[in-house]
Formats: C-alpha cells, sequence, structure tokens
C-alpha cells in the first residue's frame, strides 16, 4: 500500500471530487484516477461510488479514512524526528482558523513565526467552527483558532489565547447610536441578524438572548458569515452582535455604529486547539509558543492604548 496513494485517497475522500483533488495535490486528473484504481485494485473493493452524479465514499471507503488519518500522521511525525530537532523546526504546518480570526489576529503570529522558524511551509485553512473541530481531530489541520470555548475531547488540547469584546452593530443613525453602552432594556425587541445555528456567533448571541430573558432582541434574518452580518447591519437590515475586531476598522472609518455590550454575555474568548500527537513534531510546539507571545503583545499594547 504506497503512502502517494492513501494520500491521494484522502484528499479526494475529503474533497469528493477528483478534479479539485487534482488541483490541491498538483496532479493531472488522470493520475489521481489511476491512483485510486490502483489501491481499490490492492485492496479488492471499490472505495468510491461512481454511480451517481455526486462522488461518495463506500462503506470500505469510509473505514478506510480513519486509517489513512493514522498513518499519513504516523509518516509526518516520523519524517520530522529525524529532522534536526526544535531547534531548526521544518516539514509542513496546517494552521486553521474562523473567517475572522485569519483576517485580524493570525497575520500578525504568522509573520512572527515565519522569523522564528523560515524552513516550515505554512498553509492556512479557513472554515466553520465545526468543520475546524473535525478537520484538528482527524489530523488534517495542527492547530485551529476559533472563538469560545473549545469542546473536549482526549485527542485534543486547547487553551486561551485572549478575551475580545462584544460590540451591538447598527447602522449611522440608528436609535442604538446614541449610547455609550448597551445592557438589556435598550435591546428589547430590536431584530437581529444572526448566523445559522451552531455558529459560533450565533452561540454568542443566544447566550445574550438567554441572559437578558424579556430585555431580550428578536432575530428576525439568519446570514452566513461575518462579512454579510457586517454590511447588512450597517445597511439598516437588522443590528448584529460582533466580536470588536471584526467591526474596529468600519466604525473608525464611519460607516457604522459599534457599541460595546455590557453583562455576563459581553465578553468571548479566542481559543487556541491542537492534537496532542501533533507535539511530537517541533513545528507545532514552536507554533504554540509563537501564538502565546503574539497574543501576549497584543495584550499589552491594548491596554497601554
Amino acid at each position: 500500500m504506497e503512502l502517494r496513494h492513501l494520500r491521494t485517497f484522502r484528499t479526494v475522500a475529503r474533497t469528493l471530487n477528483f478534479t479539485r483533488a487534482a488541483a490541491e495535490l498538483n496532479y493531472a486528473q488522470s493520475s489521481v484516477t489511476e491512483q485510486v484504481q490502483a489501491l481499490e485494485a490492492e485492496l479488492g473493493t471499490k472505495l468510491f461510488d461512481r454511480s451517481h452524479r455526486r462522488l461518495s465514499l463506500t462503506s470500505a471507503g469510509e473505514r478506510l479514512v480513519e486509517y489513512a488519518d493514522r498513518m499519513l500522521l504516523l509518516v509526518q511525525e516520523a519524517r520530522t524526528a529525524v529532522e534536526d530537532g526544535a531547534r531548526h523546526p521544518g516539514g509542513r504546518l496546517v494552521v486553521g482558523g474562523l473567517e475572522t480570526l485569519c483576517a485580524h489576529r493570525l497575520p500578525a503570529v504568522l509573520a512572527a513565526y515565519r522569523r522564528e522558524c523560515p524552513r516550515v511551509q505554512v498553509a492556512v485553512r479557513q472554515g466553520s467552527r465545526g468543520e475546524l473541530y473535525d478537520w484538528v481531530r482527524r489530523g488534517e489541520i495542527d492547530v485551529v483558532l476559533t472563538f469560545g470555548r473549545a469542546p473536549r475531547g482526549e485527542a485534543t488540547a486547547s487553551e486561551t489565547l485572549a478575551g475580545e469584546r462584544l460590540m451591538v452593530v447598527a447602522p449611522n443613525g440608528h436609535r442604538l447610536a446614541q449610547y455609550a453602552q448597551l445592557a438589556g432594556p435598550e435591546l428589547r425587541g430590536e431584530p437581529f441578524l444572526a448566523t445559522p445555528a451552531g455558529c459560533g456567533f450565533r452561540e454568542m448571541l443566544d447566550r445574550l438572548i438567554d441572559s437578558l430573558d424579556s430585555d431580550a432582541p428578536v432575530i428576525e434574518t439568519e446570514l452566513a458569515g461575518i462579512a454579510a452580518l457586517r454590511q447588512c447591519a450597517a445597511a439598516g437590515l437588522g443590528c448584529a452582535l460582533l466580536p470588536e475586531l471584526a467591526v474596529a476598522d468600519a466604525a473608525s472609518r464611519g460607516e457604522l455604529a459599534a457599541v460595546p455590550l455590557l453583562g455576563d454575555a459581553a465578553r468571548t474568548t479566542i481559543t487556541m486547539t491542537w492534537l496532542r500527537r501533533a507535539e511530537a513534531r517541533p513545528a507545532v510546539p514552536a507554533f504554540l509558543a509563537t501564538a502565546r507571545a503574539a497574543f501576549a503583545r497584543l495584550a499589552m499594547e491594548r491596554a497601554a492604548a
């Protein structure tokens, strides 16, 4: 069973598309097809169902995914273990994060990491909260940054890097824009925009609604993505609850009003989560240390400001 065949199989299993897998692996599509067929021939069973318009895994393919993840991770750990150690990490590091964190917090961390570990090839993947935790549990991503508390798991570890203030976002001239801070009574019955259920930002708003009881706002519209929430709130379609880092620039340019929230639901956390087994690769603990230092510097800068 060749490792390159396993790696190709795992990429096709994740994308469920031979064309996208070929582009990601930088192979010709025919090469991807041949490698999957060779693996199927060696195992004596079909791994993908090609009978419908959409590619899907067979039951044998679903069973192989878990083993492929473990084997490929062990190969990467073995390769890294024989490199010249933690002083000069090499290899590849995959970092994941929510869209907002990738845009506003991760660049400073990556710039510092590049200075510390220039030999490491870094890739960044954006995803939803659920996708990111699934990816890190499967070993597809080494470290992820999210808002809120990470789910518990024996295979993963997590820690809080920073706190983040939550803001009520409204169009300029809105009645809420006149307040310096907002608590419960001012929000009563106010129409709010929200991300779909299960999203980290929706959990923040749901927590606020639960804490305010009769003074709670009302969710009227669901939108996918923080940029859409911010733009639609600025356009007057409803208010939104967003982390300060997602709206500070737009507020400073006068594009919208952003008012700090008071109370127990007024803050969230930025959390870093990683696969415990990945700590054996020097590139991973080096990134964890760099992220801690970068967020500590940011906290000091914000306190001074």
